[in-house]
């Protein structure tokens, strides 16, 4: 039985059609990219698969069960980190635990010794550990993310969404926070679903790639078949040449104040 299951699903926003009829299956432990260009679409599927919007019509059900609202074994990793500055790495990361211990028992790190160790385990796992004590508005965009990932990961889920995670990063720290997501997947054999509009990042990372374009989907399909006339399909007449970003660019990951 396939893990996730989007069926017909579109989604309008007045007279704008956000997702067109939209159909995938994804097994169990796949590494999908999503690409497309801003507008395409790809967060408002992110968003229908996590509960935190509706479809206007169709359904999308993880292990058969239909999606209504957020769930506590989906996971969402966002493109602005959504961390807490003042917080140090473990505090945001013991923050996953929100759906175990509710919400001011988290902030109060009321948890359990289990928990604190996912946190840490968490951390180790996006190179952080020897970071855990750092306060999150000192490190740089990409340990931010990274930490974000953690969170993510200490919510024990069995999918992990991330919408865009490293738009806002430059290349080097892009390429390391791929390289981590794809790690934490395959080493707690999670289904992961990333939307990306790096091309090149989507080729060195991804194992099955669904390309966007104005809400329908032009493409589902696997490294071999994926092709410049496939990347054609999905971008069409936009420029690509800012997608292909270089392979050894340095990595930002100074502290700044």
């Amino acid at each position: 039985m396939s893990r996730i299951t989007v069926d017909g699903v579109t989604k309008t926003f007045g007279e704008t059609v956000a997702l067109d009829d939209v159909s995938f299956e994804i097994p169990d432990g796949e590494f999908v990219i999503v690409l497309g260009v801003s507008g395409s679409g790809k967060s408002t599927l992110l968003r229908c698969m996590n509960g935190l919007a509706a479809p206007t019509e169709g359904t999308v059900t993880v292990d058969g069960e239909e999606v209504t609202g957020p769930r506590a074994d989906v996971a969402m990793i966002f493109q602005q980190h959504n961390i807490i500055g003042q917080m140090t790495a473990f505090s945001n990361a013991l923050t996953g635990s929100l759906n175990r211990t509710g919400f001011f028992e988290s902030l109060l790190q009321f948890q359990d010794r289990e928990d604190k160790y996912q946190a840490l385990e968490a951390l180790d796992t996006v190179g952080l550990l020897d970071e855990a004590q750092q306060t999150a508005r000192r490190m740089s965009g990409g340990q931010q993310q990274r930490v974000g990932i953690a969170r993510a990961l200490v919510q024990n889920p069995n999918i992990m969404l991330a919408d865009e995670p490293v738009a806002s990063l430059d290349p080097g720290s892009s390429q390391q926070v791929m390289g981590y997501l794809r790690t934490a997947a395959e080493e707690r054999g999670l289904t992961a679903l990333i939307s990306l509009h790096q091309v090149n990042l989507a080729r060195k990372f991804g194992q099955r790639f669904i390309g966007l374009r104005d809400g329908e989907k032009v493409f589902d399909g696997y490294r071999d078949e994926f092709s410049m006339d496939v990347i054609d399909r999905i971008y069409g007449d936009i420029d690509t040449e800012g997608m292909f970003e270089a392979e050894d660019a340095t990595d930002d990951e100074e502290a700044v104040a």
